[in-house]
């Protein structure tokens, strides 16, 4: 289980193809990595994913054919920036949300617009995943904790603070850029219980 708030920034370092998945070592940049251990879960742009190997400022994961075509991560450069999260501790605070690192859909940038201080980013979501997006609810774009501003369409806004724009991998996106999408938990469980409770009535 992760917070949505970012560690550290790292990059891409290389991609080895293993019989149709991959191995991605993951520079850790500036991730708090001394006391890293085998079989850990880290959170890359908001997917959770094992340290199966590490050195003083690498790290390997493997992702399976699933995580490649149904996340960012497939596609991703080498060289491009990566947001990271280490599993959250059970006696540390909660500083964001509830986030599971299981990535639901992809969406895309759509616009960023200067807003005094701030920046107002828009991002365009699979419709499938809509409904899960509430004006002042919680979502998760590339491992980062925001909240919704406003919703219209496939499209939900959020606002960027400087802090947040300058110590995320935000800071290189742009219009068209792919992001990773993880909908709220607490929408999820709502979604289930209305279900199960209009299945009883009906019964």
């Amino acid at each position: 289980m992760f917070t949505g708030l970012i560690e550290g920034v790292g990059t891409l370092a290389a991609r080895e193809a293993r019989g149709g998945d991959a191995r991605l070592r993951i520079a850790a940049g500036t991730l708090p990595f001394a006391d890293v251990a085998l079989g850990e879960s880290i959170a890359v742009n908001g997917v959770c994913l094992t340290v199966v190997w590490f050195d003083a400022t690498h790290f390997d994961v493997d992702a399976s054919n699933e995580t490649l075509a149904l996340t960012t991560l497939g596609d991703l450069a080498t060289g491009s920036a990566v947001n990271l999260e280490r599993a959250m501790r059970p006696d540390g605070r909660l500083g964001g949300h509830l986030v599971s690192g299981h990535v639901d859909g992809v969406g895309s940038v759509v616009e960023i617009a200067e807003d005094g201080r701030a920046q107002r980013w828009t991002f365009r979501a699979p419709r499938p995943l809509m409904k899960y997006i509430a004006r002042k609810g919680s979502i998760c774009v590339d491992g980062v904790s925001l909240t919704v501003n406003a919703v219209e369409d496939d499209r939900f806004e959020v606002a960027l603070i400087p802090h947040t724009v300058s110590h995320t991998a935000f800071g290189q996106a742009a219009a068209g850029t792919a992001v990773n999408l993880e909908v709220d938990l607490v929408a999820r469980y709502v979604e289930r219980l209305a279900t199960v409770q209009a299945q009883e009535g009906a019964a």
